[in-house]
């Protein structure tokens, strides 16, 4: 057994489904690759964006909010204001200063808010890190970054997301472990059907993909609280992602349905 598969086994029983036939078969026509690689570009900027969100919302305080600000705003400003370039990327993915959490109850800080913070600053370091690799192979490639609209999968998950606290916050990081889960499965579909440099690039990005989930879904427990069972959004996630990921789709992305 592969190390792939090996990394598999754990994400393809946590995921209630398997990607379609249908996705992989178009996902692997040359002429989509170019909308493959756009949009995991987006997708690894999206996927420390809402890492720096829940960290900034939830556990930091304010002079590390800029901190953060700071720390995106070139792959920000390459992405949605076509500012900068591979060159201006370089040696960027590095935090100023500290990231430090915040007192937010009588007794201090929340007792989740450190783990928070280290898990979900690792996971930005690595996303930026792959944004940079994509772009890297797009530009070797000519594939220009000229804008890509955002699916519906992402969305159709956060659309279910509680309303009140500590609930929200849990069902967030839920759906990040499905995202990342999901992610992971795609890599290991599409790479077997790639040139042997994405091939070897998709496989590379499975074991941190792999960790990422169950960073999320260990940051929910505990968010939860010992003795509190969050199986059951778990399972009501599980269903609603399933839903996205194997029902007809017309808009072809990383994340997308069945292709109509």
């Amino acid at each position: 057994m592969t190390e792939a598969e090996q990394l598999l086994i754990p994400i393809l029983n946590f995921l209630t489904c398997e990607t379609p036939d249908a996705w992989i078969d178009e996902a692997k026509k040359k002429e989509n690759l170019p909308i493959i690689l756009r949009d995991h570009l987006a997708c690894e900027l999206k996927a420390g964006q809402t890492a720096m969100f829940l960290i900034r919302k939830y556990a930091i305080d304010k002079e590390s909010n800029k901190v953060l600000l700071e720390w995106f705003q070139p792959y920000e400003d390459f992405l949605y204001r076509k500012r900068g370039d591979l060159a201006s990327l370089a040696n960027k993915n590095n935090i100023s200063k500290a990231i430090f959490p915040k007192s937010n109850t009588a007794q201090g800080q929340s007792p989740f808010s450190q783990n928070l913070i280290d898990k979900m600053v690792l996971l930005i370091k690595e996303e930026l890190h792959h944004f940079y690799q994509v772009l890297e192979i797009m530009v070797k490639r000519d594939i220009p970054f000229d804008g890509i609209t955002a699916g519906r999968y992402a969305k159709g998950m956060l659309k279910h997301v509680t309303t009140y606290e500590p609930n929200a916050l849990i069902d967030k990081l839920i759906i990040g472990a499905f995202i990342e889960a999901r992610s992971c499965e795609r890599f290991a579909k599409l790479a077997p059907h790639l040139d042997d440099e994405l091939n070897k690039f998709y496989v590379s990005l499975l074991r941190s993909e792999a960790r990422h989930y169950q960073d999320y879904l260990a940051l929910a427990a505990q968010v939860a609280g010992e003795g509190v069972d969050i199986s059951e959004r778990i399972s009501y996630f599980a269903k609603v992602e399933a839903e996205l990921i194997s029902s007809p789709d017309e808009d072809f992305k990383f994340h997308s349905g069945s292709p109509i």
